[in-house]
């Protein structure tokens, strides 16, 4: 597999190797709660691991699916640089302040998104990121930037945008919004989003509506056969293709 590099180049003179914002691969950050989640599946009552029917071994879970720790591990991440304290006042308007003055401009309040549909259980008000970093990438390459995904944990919602990297290096602010309820503090290192990088290809679709009934089936009972085995990691094992990121 070809090895291509983004770079990261830095918007604040001070900023360092060591800085808390610093740029890392996302795979370095996985959520505590995606650790201990359990491989297989146990009876809560006695905590022992429940069996496959017939066929027996442990039943996976979705902590075994390899496309979730894919998308977990997959591409970059922006981090934020300091602690930030977010709280509701009296009439349930959400406040922002960031704890170290250096890095004040790095949240911005926003006015709401006209026309623009806010997600549910979110505040209207919003704020939006200004990066520390900007990314380089090679010629006919673009970046996705995405809120962290799986981390519904976290009590802000990035939105997403794709910007063609190769040519475009300016920072600009990312549109964020705040869980309604949410009070306390986002530390310093914290993911606010990732970053993916793509090939910049032309595609066209097709479908394909020549397969019957007993053909569907045939191949549904196949593809069961091959990977839905006891205990699972076939797909892992044999099909998965890993990708670095460093």
């Amino acid at each position: 597999m070809d090895t291509r590099k983004i770079k990261f180049v830095r918007n604040r003179p001070w900023l360092t190797e060591d800085s808390p914002s610093r740029p890392l691969p996302i795979g370095k950050t996985i959520p505590e709660w995606y650790r201990q989640a359990d491989r297989y599946a146990k009876d809560p009552a006695t905590g022992q691991y429940w069996q496959m029917p017939q066929v027996g071994g442990r039943i996976p879970t979705w902590k075994a699916c390899p496309a979730v720790y894919d998308i977990l591990g997959s591409g970059y991440t922006y981090r934020t640089p300091c602690d930030i304290e977010f709280m509701e006042d009296a009439h349930g308007v959400i406040h922002a302040r960031v704890l170290d003055p250096q890095f004040r401009d790095f949240l911005h309040d926003r006015l709401p998104l006209a026309q623009f549909p806010v997600p549910q259980g979110y505040h209207a008000k919003h704020f939006a990121w200004w990066p520390d970093w900007t990314v380089e990438l090679p010629e006919g390459y673009s970046a996705l930037y995405t809120h962290p995904l799986n981390r519904f944990e976290l009590p802000f919602l990035t939105m997403s945008g794709i910007v063609d990297n190769d040519h475009v290096q300016l920072p600009g602010t990312m549109p964020f919004f705040m869980l309604k309820g949410v009070s306390g503090y986002v530390p310093a290192g914290t993911p606010y989003a990732q970053i993916l990088p793509f090939r910049r290809e032309h595609w066209e679709s097709e479908t394909d509506s020549t397969l019957g009934a007993a053909a569907i089936e045939q191949r549904n009972q196949e593809n069961a056969a091959r990977f839905r085995k006891p205990d699972g990691g076939i797909y892992l094992n044999e099909v998965w293709e890993r990708r670095k990121y460093q």
